[in-house]
């Protein structure tokens, strides 16, 4: 039985192609396309503002001793800096591409909940002006992205920055589990007929088990954001130091969110690649079946690893022992996408794109991220190597290097569909270039840093021999990655300018979304072709190869 005769398609109120559109029509907007190019929309505004804050860290640590900026003002920059890159750019990335293209890739119209779409993104967006506020609120948060407690409720913190924090974490928190909501139920109901779980594109696929993490891991956050509020605003005291719980309790939960939110922010990404790599290699995916599974395994571990950021709490051999496990174990499904997508790049024939040699910058440094990550399983290593900049070079090769790198390579794939015109490889192949050189320069170079001793959230250091020396190097690598990033929005400019000329497939493309008009009109699909493998789309193109008896089935109809 078809699973739409089960729960009918929900009644839209989108607008018709001729419908003239303005900022009215999408503040008002149900449309998962629109509300999709809003939350990237969002990401981008906010990544120009955390950016501005790194380049100001940078340049307060190019040498020893400097006072660009004044200890007060670094703290605040280094909290919101954290803090928006991971909750306001990353995560919105993320959840713009699910929203605009996972629906397009199951054969659906829309998202199960298109109103409950809408107020994700909205209550999200005001989360994140509301942190912003918080500088015309009498200070920003200053006490890092994690905001440890009791730190967070002491005079250090008397402003009302760690409120804003907590308050705009919750929206943001909120908005997130609406969206997880929506993308699990759109997965389960809204399939195409014939595509079953194991037929599904990985995107889909690591988008629903993600959303099951996001599901599972923010409660715990939020809940912990209530506490902190309460203490700050009422005197609850969960976190105060003089408690049986304390800072201990704050640094479980946490770490019970921070560690699957690392998973959070990366399977969409692996989602990612696992698309464009077999498009641009020219080569069905390596080991469908084990990346799915792989899938499944890193989610479950996921939460079974989050005291491997607690080492140095002393927590005793018995749990470091065990956490140790479980985070080298981690890595063993990890390591296997790896392998599959090298297997997919060694039997294609590979055309070195943009969104290609995105890819391959992900897999270089997402390995190098995830070694390092390795090493702080191991309890001495870890103990030596805390809060150090070893740790800030390893979580910007994994957010950076990781999920940032596969958001680029989406996205350049991606955008004719969304805008109906091509990105400038010219400027595309600028962008990656400026980009991945000065990332390299500026991180890799970090964890010598943290090798030699620099800890880090510190707003200058002493002269010793090669400190000044490395750092310098790093800010010039910062200054690169801004190259980089201006080349992209010009990209971006040039590109909105033209006339639309990427037609519906310009890749040659396998999956439905290829189908679509670009852009795709309001209501996505009429009519969709038979689901009999993994790549619709390239059997639609090879019915030499296929076994069809209708050339299509009609949306919502039986198979």
């Amino acid at each position: 039985m078809n699973r739409r005769a089960l729960i009918p398609e929900p009644e839209y109120n989108l607008p018709t192609p001729n419908t003239t559109t303005g900022v009215l029509q999408w503040i008002g907007t149900i449309d998962h396309k629109q509300i999709g190019i809003m939350y990237l929309l969002m990401a981008f505004l906010f990544f120009i503002v955390g950016g501005l804050e790194a380049m100001m860290m940078r340049i307060q640590l190019a040498q020893p001793g400097m006072h660009f900026l004044s200890p007060h003002t670094y703290n605040e920059f280094f909290t919101m800096h954290g803090t928006t890159m991971i909750f306001f750019v990353l995560m919105p990335t993320l959840i713009g591409l699910m929203t605009y293209f996972l629906p397009m890739m199951i054969g659906a119209n829309e998202m199960a909940f298109p109103r409950l779409n809408a107020l994700s993104f909205w209550v999200t967006l005001f989360g994140g002006f509301l942190l912003y506020f918080s500088f015309l609120a009498g200070g920003a948060p200053k006490v890092g992205w994690f905001s440890y407690a009791p730190l967070s409720e002491s005079n250090f913190a008397a402003s009302a920055g760690s409120s804003y924090y907590a308050v705009s974490l919750l929206l943001a928190g909120i908005g997130s589990v609406g969206a997880a909501l929506n993308f699990v139920v759109t997965t389960v109901w809204y399939r195409a007929p014939g595509m079953s779980m194991l037929k599904v594109p990985l995107f889909v696929w690591m988008s629903f088990i993600n959303s099951f993490l996001i599901l599972v891991a923010f409660p715990p956050l939020n809940a912990g954001l209530a506490m902190l509020l309460l203490d700050r605003l009422l005197g609850a005291h969960f976190f105060a130091g003089t408690t049986i719980g304390g800072a201990m309790l704050w640094q479980h939960i946490f770490w019970t969110f921070g560690h699957p939110e690392v998973y959070i922010l990366i399977l969409p990404a692996f989602g990612v690649i696992s698309e464009v790599i077999p498009v641009f290699s020219r080569s069905p995916i390596f080991g469908y079946e084990f990346l799915a599974g792989s899938t499944v395994a890193i989610a479950l571990l996921s939460f079974l690893v989050w005291v491997h950021h607690m080492f140095a709490t002393g927590l005793g051999n018995t749990f470091n022992s065990f956490f140790l496990a479980s985070s080298m174990l981690i890595g063993v499904p990890t390591g296997i996408k790896v392998f599959n997508w090298v297997g997919t790049l060694y039997k294609g024939r590979i055309h070195y794109t943009t969104a290609m040699l995105f890819c391959i910058a992900f897999l270089v440094d997402f390995v190098i991220g995830g070694l390092s990550g390795i090493a702080f399983a191991i309890v001495p290593i870890d103990w030596m190597l805390t809060d150090s900049y070893f740790v800030v070079a390893h979580l910007h090769y994994v957010f950076l290097g990781g999920t940032l790198f596969a958001s680029w390579a989406g996205i350049y794939y991606w955008f004719p569909k969304m805008t109906g015109r091509m990105l400038s490889e010219k400027w595309g192949k600028i962008h990656f270039w400026l980009f991945v050189v000065g990332f390299n320069m500026t991180f890799m170079i970090q964890h010598l840093l943290g090798l030699m001793g620099m800890p880090r959230r510190v707003y200058t250091y002493p002269n010793l021999p090669w400190f000044g020396t490395f750092n310098l190097i790093s800010t010039i690598g910062a200054f690169f990655m801004a190259l980089g990033f201006m080349a992209f929005a010009w990209n971006l400019w040039i590109s909105m300018r033209k006339e639309h000329d990427a037609g519906s497939d310009p890749w040659d493309a396998w999956t439905l979304e290829w189908i679509a008009t670009s852009p795709p009109q309001p209501k996505t699909f009429t009519k969709i072709p038979p689901i009999r493998s993994r790549r619709p789309l390239w059997d639609l193109k090879h019915p030499e190869k296929a076994d069809y008896k209708n050339p299509e089935v009609t949306l919502g109809g039986e198979e």
